[in-house]
């Protein structure tokens, strides 16, 4: 049983989550948490669906304890998901596989898991979906590796929705994606950032991917939005090193800066960046992690050494959208049993089995 003065502080966080006091059932400490038993787990009767699995968990969210987001090789999870049934099957989340993938990550020394971003499909997951994952990653990973969350879309109420839901299930951080496709101006773009930061404590760091979003942040908008008490690093996806000069120049060193682009990642540290949000990490975790490492003591050598064998990985990851390659590598070497990915995306194209196969040879995965 959970003490009375934790059971007062619940509530009084939960009534300023929704305004409202709502009525939590414990649930025992590390449940079974598979594709066979998660629902049957009791739910909250909110929205967010929220589950606390054990007072260890509880603490935390009433207090507010958070790891610090960290330097280093912040992984881009997948999604795992069932085989499919038939040619319609909706693709059920794997659970157990997600599981055993998150303790992977954490016993090969992942800097931060990054879930429910692009890589992860989070935009064709529902709120339960989400509340789930997060659950999950939170019952292997809280107090050992840092969690960001993806909560950015178009619409802001949206946004502010899921950051609440991350909040309120523990996360240390949370990704948001610049608004896609609507191209706002960068005044706009401060005035987003403002909105979020005003709803939650979790940090922010901001993602700037222009070959999907249609918008560029330059460095001077970023530095605008690094006014905003809230807003954390950016993670920027252009590909564009240089861009590091300019970041330093204006936010200085406390400003955390990402790279999202795995194939000048170890470059962008080593230009002065702190790592990289990475899709490779996904199927190299460790050797991510200590790439990232040397970077980050400027050691060109050993990055160079570890790096290369990479190099033609960090590109056919990327043959086809992303997670489409990440998965058929992960099921080559055994990690998943499906690659499928949730429509409108598909599994890998025949015609890129062995250009992705020579990749995953090249680097000693297969």
């Amino acid at each position: 049983m959970f003490s009375s003065s934790i059971i007062l502080r619940t509530a009084a966080v939960v009534v300023l989550l929704s305004g409202s006091v709502l009525s939590f059932t414990a649930v025992p400490t590390n449940p079974a948490f598979s594709n066979a038993n998660w629902k049957k787990l009791p739910h909250v009767t909110n929205k967010f669906r929220p589950r606390i699995t054990s007072s260890l968990r509880m603490a935390y969210e009433v207090t507010g304890d958070r790891m610090k987001l960290p330097k280093g090789s912040h992984v881009a999870l997948i999604t795992p998901f069932l085989p499919p049934s038939s040619p319609d099957d909706d693709l059920e989340i794997d659970y157990d596989t997600l599981r055993t993938i998150v303790r992977w990550h954490v016993e090969s020394k992942t800097d931060a898991l990054c879930i429910l971003g692009t890589t992860s499909e989070a935009s064709v997951m529902t709120m339960e979906e989400r509340a789930n994952i997060i659950n999950l990653v939170m019952e292997e990973c809280k107090g050992k590796v840092p969690i960001i969350v993806g909560t950015g879309t178009i619409n802001p109420k949206t946004v502010i929705e899921y950051t609440k839901q991350a909040e309120s299930l523990g996360a240390d951080g949370v990704l948001v994606v610049t608004p896609y496709y609507v191209k706002p101006t960068p005044r706009g773009l401060i005035s987003h950032y403002s909105r979020i930061a005003a709803s939650s404590p979790l940090p922010i760091i901001m993602y700037n991917v222009p070959s999907r979003t249609g918008i560029d942040m330059s460095p001077e908008t970023a530095a605008e939005c690094y006014k905003i008490p809230g807003v954390a690093g950016i993670k920027d996806a252009t590909g564009q090193v240089e861009r590091v000069d300019a970041f330093r120049e204006i936010m200085g060193e406390d400003f955390l800066l990402l790279s999202g682009d795995d194939e000048t990642g170890a470059e962008f540290v080593l230009r002065g960046g702190d790592g990289v949000i990475s899709v490779t990490s996904n199927v190299v975790p460790d050797v991510q992690h200590e790439i990232m490492a040397a970077a980050n003591a400027g050691d060109r050598e050993k990055v160079g050494r570890l790096n290369g064998p990479l190099e033609i990985l960090h590109q056919r990851l990327f043959i086809e959208s992303n997670p489409i390659p990440t998965k058929f590598a992960l099921h080559q070497m055994g990690r998943v049993g499906c690659d499928a990915c949730r429509p409108p995306l598909h599994e890998l194209s025949a015609h890129n089995y062995e250009p992705m196969k020579e990749a995953l040879a090249k680097s000693g995965l297969i």
